[in-house]
């Protein structure tokens, strides 16, 4: 047996066979899990009491007070009404109820 030398090529000649990628300067947009602001959103409502108005895809609103949320509902305490899970791809959008009302 007699002693092999390998013959590899050297990092630099393989990186210059290799095509170019361009850069990637482009950002994705972030998602709500990513910013949290509607975490934050949820958070701030529920620890004011704030009374909120969610209206509903068909048309439909529901008045109350959040009183916990997770990924996919909220749970709304209404005051002359049994509490309320609202599941939130029924909601069209919600507001702050004290925006409803004119001020005279």
């Amino acid at each position: 047996m007699s002693n092999r030398k390998l013959i590899r090529p050297s990092l630099a000649d393989i990186k210059d066979q290799m095509p170019m990628k361009p850069p990637r300067n482009h950002k994705r947009p972030s998602s709500n899990d990513a910013t949290n602001a509607e975490n934050f959103y949820y958070v701030k409502q529920m620890q004011n009491k704030t009374p909120m108005v969610i209206v509903l895809q068909d048309g439909e609103t529901v008045h109350g007070i959040i009183e916990w949320y997770d990924k996919n509902s909220i749970k709304l305490n209404r005051m002359a009404e049994p509490p309320l899970l609202v599941l939130k791809h029924y909601i069209k959008y919600m507001y702050k109820e004290n925006e409803d009302k004119e001020t005279d």
